[in-house]
């Protein structure tokens, strides 16, 4: 489609000379212009395929004027971040532990008999919850670094991070972890440590400024000239980076050897700046082994400790050192880190790139006592028109929802940024001891079909996991876990998969079985024995109707071996049904009255066996399987004639009459009430010679006059 027809009501905005789309075939039409067609059908697997006739663009040949082509393009770019593959490594581990909180759920519900779940300790479970859940979200391992660690290395990273990743820990730190609450605003440090590289794609960061400056730091012969190294150590002290701060002091040309005697005073105003910021009070419990600071798990401490070591920072920026200080460039430098510290706002404004790392830095220097969530909403508020985004990036939202306190701004972002899997799980972790948040996301909705938000962010989720061949088998999980629609999904879900590939159904069955669906299990493998039955494979058809207990497609099966079985002795159709016959079982009630197929089959192999004709032992056997197949009541009329017509060697034996008088006349009363039985309306003539009724008649009658004198 032209890219001209941009803004007027074109869905999907294209143009079939870019290299981005990829031609599946050419198609020649007689298609008049003007053209205005499209055609959507489904592709090879999940893809949908969307031909659409243009009208030629004036740069196209004349001879494709009359064709076109039908192209495959991506409507929706995937996430970069994540692979197809990793999705499903993270929808696959994430059952467990999702699993898992569901039935802790129930059985405390269970034990305090109330609809709410809540107990004192539940937010522990949900925390271990999604310590499970963040452990797979994290992005792919990079490459070890050297044995020898590099001087000049600034800052290093030992796994990718995502945006999905960044998400999950904000709503863990602000809506779970109640032991951290008190510490909250050290928990932003650390988070913004982790992820602000991923603000780099809309923003100016200072990951990004450490990145550039890193690059360029083999070109550079004196560092301590260069304004970008002072910006950049400004920059990571703002955010609290206190490691990589003093390893950049650490490098100033003061330390060197051969600079040491001259530059002494310098050198040990540098070094006092950084024994400052590696003693730097923390209000957390503990620190990681790399990073520095002094950490205080009370207030009272930690309010002593800051005022002690604010003092010495306001001492040593009164000191008269700077003035015997020789280099200018380390003196305005070193005094703008001590500023920062201070907690000058100005100071704080210039050194930070947008306003989450502005917002950090007050928590950090400006207002270090903060605990809880309180007022860090107008705080936020403050830092983003000291710090106007020139472009909101997917974290930004969520985290002004999460700061604001609404769990509808939150929950709509989780959806429209991160998809229906962030939201399915989630929702755990925002309910988690809130009484407010249960009520908002777990009552029942009558725009909604009466059903709560929880459970309609579960069931579309499930709808994702079953539209895709490989992710199908954990949809049942979610669909579970909702009570009012979610068994009818399940139901749909498992009647839509093939049957025709035995894993598969194996699969489904077993899936019935974990959750007692009887009913379904019971259809399923009945629908599985009609379609083998139907495509030649007749085994697999009986045994799955056996599995099925499916009494009337049994019986039909049966009514078809009747007809099969019921032909000469010589047919080679009989070896064929044979092992069906011996599949069925000899119950007669499952298996539509089977047991006369079982004998009539025992019949065939002793005619068999006296196809010779020498064999009277043998022909006395037979003779009596044939007289206990017409007095067993299960053999059906029709059969009556078949049976006789295949004994004619019988009944004709040369060298002595195998049946008694009664015997025979037993026969010949079972042809006068086959006479009877054809004047019925269902009976169903054998396929027989014509000749075949006459030829039994004289037999018996020949036999019976034998008998007579033999006896």
């Amino acid at each position: 489609m032209p890219s001209d027809t941009v803004g007027n009501g074109v869905l999907v905005p294209f143009s079939g000379e870019g290299s981005d789309s990829v031609a599946v075939y050419p198609l020649n039409h007689g298609l008049s212009l003007p053209i205005s067609r499209v055609a959507i059908s489904w592709s090879r697997g999940n893809s949908l395929r969307v031909s659409l006739f243009a009208e030629p663009s004036a740069t196209s040949p004349d001879s494709q004027a009359s064709g076109a082509k039908v192209v495959e393009v991506k409507l929706s770019g995937e996430d970069p971040e994540i692979s197809d593959s990793n999705w499903r490594r993270i929808a696959y581990g994430s059952v467990t532990p999702f699993a898992l909180l569901q039935s802790r759920r129930s059985s405390l519900a269970a034990l305090s008999k109330s609809p709410s779940p809540y107990h004192v300790d539940w937010w522990e479970h949900v925390l271990e919850y999604s310590k499970d859940i963040a452990s797979l979200l994290g992005g792919p391992k990079l490459s070890p670094g050297p044995i020898i660690e590099d001087p000049n290395a600034i800052a290093t990273k030992c796994e990718e991070p995502t945006c999905l990743k960044a998400a999950w820990e904000l709503l863990e730190m602000f809506y779970v972890d109640k032991r951290s609450q008190a510490w909250l605003p050290e928990r932003l440090v650390d988070w913004l440590a982790d992820f602000d590289s991923l603000f780099t794609s809309t923003h100016e960061t200072i990951h990004g400024k450490l990145v550039n400056f890193q690059k360029e730091l083999v070109n550079i012969q004196v560092i301590e000239d260069d304004p970008r190294y002072w910006e950049v150590m400004s920059s990571a002290l703002s955010v609290g980076w206190l490691d990589i701060v003093v390893k950049m002091l650490r490098l100033h040309g003061s330390y060197q050897l051969d600079q040491l005697s001259s530059r002494e005073r310098e050198n040990g105003l540098v070094e006092v700046v950084a024994v400052l910021i590696s003693k730097m009070p923390r209000l957390r419990p503990e620190s990681a082994v790399e990073n520095l600071g002094e950490c205080f798990k009370s207030k009272p401490d930690f309010i002593k400790a800051w005022e002690k070591w604010r003092s010495q920072i306001t001492k040593l920026d009164c000191s008269p050192f700077w003035i015997q200080c020789d280099n200018q460039q380390t003196c305005d430098g070193l005094r703008n880190l001590l500023q920062i510290m201070l907690g000058n706002t100005e100071s704080l404004c210039t050194a930070t790139c947008h306003w989450i790392e502005l917002y950090v830095s007050h928590f950090l220097y400006i207002r270090p006592f903060t605990t809880g969530i309180e007022s860090m909403y107008n705080l936020a508020q403050k830092c983003m028109q000291l710090k106007p985004p020139s472009s909101i990036h997917k974290l930004t939202g969520l985290m002004i929802g999460i700061l604001g306190e609404n769990t509808e701004v939150v929950l709509a972002e989780c959806s429209r940024e991160f998809g229906p899997w962030m939201v399915a799980h989630a929702v755990e972790l925002l309910t988690a001891g809130s009484e407010q948040a249960e009520v908002l996301l777990h009552d029942e909705h009558y725009n909604l079909g009466g059903i709560s938000i929880v459970e309609l962010h579960r069931l579309a989720y499930a709808q994702v996991l079953s539209s895709h061949a490989l992710t199908w088998q954990i949809a049942p999980i979610y669909l579970t876990s909702c009570m009012k629609q979610g068994m009818g999904l399940l139901e749909n879900l498992l009647y839509r998969q093939s049957v025709q590939h035995n894993d598969t159904l194996l699969k489904n069955i077993e899936i019935c079985r974990l959750y007692e669906l009887d009913h379904i299990s019971s259809k399923i493998m009945k629908v599985a024995g009609v379609f083998h039955w139907k495509h030649g494979r007749k085994g697999a058809g009986v045994f799955w109707l056996q599995q099925a207990q499916d009494a009337s497609c049994l019986g039909r099966i049966a009514l078809q071996l009747f007809d099969a079985v019921g032909k000469s002795i010589s047919d080679e159709s009989f070896k064929q049904w044979e092992g069906i016959i011996e599949l069925l079982g000899s119950e007669s009630k499952p298996a539509g009255g089977l047991e006369f197929l079982h004998k009539y089959r025992d019949f065939k192999k002793s005619l068999q066996q006296v196809s010779g004709g020498k064999s009277t032992e043998a022909a006395r056997q037979a003779v009596g399987s044939l007289i206990l197949l017409m007095k067993n009541p299960s053999t059906p009329p029709r059969f009556w004639l078949p049976l006789l017509y295949d004994s004619l060697k019988l009944l004709n034996w040369k060298d002595c009459s195998l049946l008694t008088e009664s015997e025979t006349n037993l026969l010949l009363n079972k042809l006068q009430e086959l006479s009877l039985a054809r004047l019925r309306p269902h009976f169903t003539e054998p396929s027989l010679p014509p000749e075949a009724l006459s030829s039994v008649r004289l037999a018996l009658a020949t036999n019976l006059g034998r008998a007579i004198l033999d006896e």
